[in-house]
């Protein structure tokens, strides 16, 4: 597509959106400082979906009118409320429907897997994550490692990023082969979220198998943002949020992944509650635990309702609009907005972000030694522009499709230039 640097070209863009209409099913913030909202932060807090509020107020009254019969008599009973996330979540991710159930929320999920899937023995216990890992990734591993008696400085590995500062598979695979058979597990992001970069999670998940170590994906930045085949890739665990991209709201409940070749009946290496006992035998009350079928014998508690109704309105947009095409109007947005990056501020503010290897997300760094990255952030702020800060340097902005416009994009480009001469003046 040959782009243009013009307002009418991008309202051109809107009006051919095959889905503008899914705009107006969502809560804007409002007007700030005489702007309007540019939401470009669903990478970090998706918007409010109108059909999440429906939901919410649907269970409040079945709370109301039903109370403790609403886990077996109201229209979406609570007693298997968590089912009506799992074919939304095994769409997303590639999964069958079997391997993915809502659950906890994500550092909790990585502790109850791990507890599963990290093994450790003498001579085979370290962790491999990527160096730039997300904090909470870094502290649950490295809080796994001295549970087990092990110390964090000589049990956790780092992929190291190359010279670009992006993470290379064949680095990855010569850690792999220097370390030799002391790996005991490789915890991986699908998205890296302060680069935005795609990592190649079937080529993560084939050299973890090479090497004899399980696999684990946080795929917090990744689902509702890329395709995926977690399936047919193989990795043995993988968790998610919610709250981004698929825009179930703050602290939402997360979603897990078990590969269904750990779903043998003589498998019970799992924390165990009452919610991972079969439906059918649960309210027996039964001293003998008779484990649940696929990955909801690694559930633990009965869901908490409210909080996981927004995830299943979500889910349900999420269903109706099909991954294929919100990754087509991913690729024109995101691509637009490069696009116009480098028309107008090529060599003072650039993205750092893979071109071949992105999703939503652009991370801005800015070159222009003139300009402090830090005000320039300040400004937009000021302008209503909503993205996010990372230290040290990076401002990140990720136009989701299921909301945002190609207007808005432009506009984030006005503003931008707006915010860049008021530093300068």
């Amino acid at each position: 597509m040959q782009f243009k640097d013009r307002r009418p070209f991008a309202e051109q863009l809107d009006r051919e959106d095959p889905l503008r209409a899914r705009r107006d099913e969502f809560n804007f913030p409002l007007d700030r400082n005489g702007y309007s909202p540019v939401y470009l932060c669903g990478n970090s807090l998706g918007l409010q979906p109108r059909r999440a509020v429906e939901f919410v107020e649907e269970e409040l009254a079945a709370w109301r009118d039903y109370a403790v019969d609403g886990h077996f008599h109201s229209d979406r009973p609570w007693v298997s409320y968590h089912r009506h996330a799992a074919s939304g979540f095994a769409e997303l991710t590639g999964a069958r429907l079997s391997e993915v159930v809502a659950m906890n929320t994500l550092t909790v999920n990585l502790h109850v897997l791990m507890a599963s899937f990290y093994r450790p023995t003498s001579r085979r216990y370290k962790i491999i994550i990527e160096a730039q890992a997300f904090p909470s990734d870094r502290y649950a591993v490295a809080s796994q490692l001295r549970l087990h008696g092990f110390d964090p400085e000589a049990g956790l590995l780092e992929w190291q990023p190359g010279a670009d500062g992006l993470l290379h598979t064949a680095d990855l695979s010569a850690l792999l082969q220097q370390e030799g058979d002391s790996v005991a597990l490789l915890l991986l992001p699908g998205v890296q979220y302060y680069s935005g970069q795609v990592l190649d999670m079937r080529a993560v998940c084939e050299l973890g198998r090479d090497a004899g170590c399980a696999v684990g994906l946080d795929l917090a930045h990744a689902i509702g943002n890329v395709e995926m085949a977690l399936h047919d890739w193989g990795p043995d665990f993988a968790t998610w949020c919610t709250y981004k991209y698929l825009n179930s709201g703050p602290g939402a409940i997360s979603g897990a992944y078990v590969h269904d070749r750990h779903f043998s009946p003589d498998n019970l290496n799992q924390l165990h509650g009452w919610w991972g006992n079969d439906e059918s035998t649960r309210f027996r009350m039964a001293k003998a635990f008779d484990p649940a079928q696929g990955a909801e014998l690694w559930q633990m508690s009965n869901p908490p309702v409210l909080a996981l109704a927004p995830v299943i309105a979500s889910l349900q947009m999420f269903q109706e609009v099909g991954m294929a095409a919100l990754v087509d109007k991913s690729r024109k947005l995101t691509g637009y907005l490069e696009w116009l990056l480098h028309s107008r501020f090529a060599g003072r503010v650039e993205s750092i972000t893979p071109p071949d290897a992105r999703g939503c997300q652009l991370s801005l760094v800015v070159r222009d030694r003139n300009v402090n990255a830090r005000a320039l952030f300040e400004g937009l702020c000021e302008r209503n522009v909503t993205g996010d800060w990372r230290e040290p340097d990076v401002i990140r902005v990720a136009p989701a499709p299921m909301y945002n416009s190609f207007v808005d994009v432009f506009e984030f480009a006005e503003r931008l230039e707006e915010s860049l001469q008021h530093i300068a003046a």
